[in-house]
């Protein structure tokens, strides 16, 4: 049997000498996706794994009977038609917890990047800094801190209690919300000192929405903040979106970053990637970063072994 894994959107140096240290070919080369079918038959690829950009449907697992797994790398799958692959006897897999902390992390960049006005700032400061210094000095001179704000945290899985951990390490009150969830169990890992162990309860989201200061959105998709839910927010929050595109009604964010019901927003993900729409790009209570969330050189290295290690558990 041929042991050719395609990792079409490319795997960590890790998990590939892994793979490979376990008898598999691993094929790195990018195939466009109207070349995907053929590519896989053509060289009887029995895996394949991706990230966010190649998209696994229906055609492609009807169309290729050499092919026994599906990895991603990485937390959402909605790029993958999973069901339906799995229906048909096909593995497929997922890195959920190797991506959480640096997730978390960039939710923070967002964080203290709006509330002490950087990404505006760093846009202007090499435009009129020379010339308008007292000017952007008094502009940025509003600034907040964190500590002792409220953060809600909806969708309180892996991700979302890294975020709780970084946020109890800032000095903010955390409130979350979860179907799935009533209570977690958070350790706070403090070098040079004894590990602090915290556990919360999750609240309605309605509770969520009203009491907290700022809003960072953990969930697998679906269109979750709407116009309705925005009425329901305090006035002035900021909300992050580093989950998935679609869960924020993009217009109807517009429109609340227009009225100052929604301050600034942090996004990661748009509706319409890679072709995120002008007025999100270029709205002035934005800050942005191109869907980047996972991108750090640990978490890809964290997934390029979680990745190895569940496809050869499955293909041995």
């Amino acid at each position: 049997m041929s042991k050719r894994i395609l990792a079409n959107d490319g795997i960590d140096e890790t998990g590939k000498a892994l793979l490979e240290k376990a008898g598999f070919i691993v094929i790195t080369d990018k195939v466009a996706q109207d070349q995907l079918i053929t590519q896989l038959n053509e060289h009887r690829y029995i895996g394949l794994t991706v990230r966010s950009a190649t998209k696994v449907r229906k055609d492609v697992v009807d169309s290729c009977p050499h092919l026994k797994l599906i990895g991603r790398g990485g937390v959402g799958m909605d790029n993958i038609d999973v069901d339906y692959a799995r229906q048909k006897g096909l593995s497929v897999v997922n890195t959920p917890a190797a991506s959480s902390h640096s997730v978390a992390e960039l939710v923070f960049a967002h964080l203290f990047n709006i509330v002490r006005f950087l990404y505006d700032s760093n846009r202007q400061m090499p435009v009129i800094g020379e010339t308008q210094f007292d000017t952007l000095k008094k502009k940025y001179a509003k600034g907040i801190e964190l500590k002792d704000k409220t953060i809600g945290i909806i969708g309180f899985g892996r991700i979302g209690q890294s975020v709780a951990r970084i946020a109890l390490g800032c000095g903010m009150k955390v409130v979350a919300y979860d179907p799935y969830l009533s209570e977690a169990a958070l350790t706070l890992d403090i070098h040079g000192a004894d590990n602090v162990k915290v556990k919360l309860k999750t609240i309605s989201l309605e509770k969520v929405l009203s009491e907290s200061d700022f809003i960072s959105l953990h969930v697998p998709g679906g269109k979750l903040i709407t116009e309705n839910e925005f009425r329901q927010m305090k006035r002035g929050v900021v909300l992050v979106n580093a989950s998935r595109g679609g869960v924020i009604d993009e217009a109807d964010l517009i429109a609340a970053l227009n009225t100052g019901q929604v301050a600034h927003a942090g996004l990661d993900v748009f509706e319409n990637e890679p072709r995120p729409s002008h007025a999100i790009l270029t709205h002035p209570k934005i800050s942005l970063t191109p869907h980047i969330g996972a991108a750090t050189e640990e978490a890809q290295e964290r997934i390029g072994i979680e990745l190895a290690e569940l496809i050869i558990e499955k293909l041995k």
